[in-house]
């Protein structure tokens, strides 16, 4: 697993497969209630997520840290309304977002097949000729780290898809941006797989 700090106080953390060991009792619970593949995932994010918050916050991630549904539904600390967190899967990759004092959201993708070229047209505005004319893997691979960074500023904001994220602007091959008061950032000069997320700009 590999952390990096993204902006001062605000870290990414991401992986492939399983994570090794047994999972957070605060953890096991909820995934009682899901679907064996479902809860799979699930306590591979958190895993993720608890591995990062004993890395960078020592102290956030024991026995007494309960992660719970938040404002909108998206996940909190309980009891700690200072420390933005995120998670985010896909297939066998897994990320975690940390951050103090500031609201944050991460996504993670594999790559998928070449989009059906409405779904291009839907998704990215500005670039979007440029995007057409790669080769078919090469779009693919680009049309995920667009996707990325609009997840991860929809998680930011806690609206998730009912915040529409296709309509944000995401000119393809851009590392940095802002929407609606967030920034965002594509992880593409550390990540391998297409990484991004978004925090809000003031505390």
């Amino acid at each position: 697993m590999t952390t990096h700090e993204v902006a001062p106080g605000l870290w990414v953390s991401a992986r492939t497969g399983p994570p090794p060991g047994a999972p957070h009792p605060r953890d096991t619970g909820p995934a009682a209630a899901m679907p064996p593949w479902r809860a799979a995932e699930f306590l591979a994010g958190r895993a993720v997520l608890r591995a990062l918050l004993a890395e960078v916050l020592p102290g956030t991630s024991g026995a007494e840290v309960s992660v719970v549904p938040g404002t909108s539904g998206k996940p909190a600390l309980a009891g700690r309304p200072d420390i933005g967190i995120s998670v985010a899967h896909d297939g066998g990759a897994f990320a975690a977002c940390v951050a103090t004092g500031r609201t944050v959201g991460v996504d993670v993708q594999l790559p998928p097949d070449p989009p059906a070229d409405a779904v291009l047209r839907r998704c990215v505005r500005e670039g979007l000729a440029e995007l057409r004319a790669l080769a078919p893997p090469d779009r693919a691979r680009e049309f995920a780290w667009v996707w990325t960074v609009q997840e991860a500023c929809v998680k930011a904001e806690g609206s998730g898809l009912a915040g529409s994220p296709w309509t944000i602007d995401v000119p393809p091959g851009r590392t940095t941006g802002a929407w609606r008061g967030y920034r965002w950032h594509a992880l593409r000069e550390v990540s391998a797989i297409p990484l991004s997320c978004a925090w809000k700009e003031s505390a």
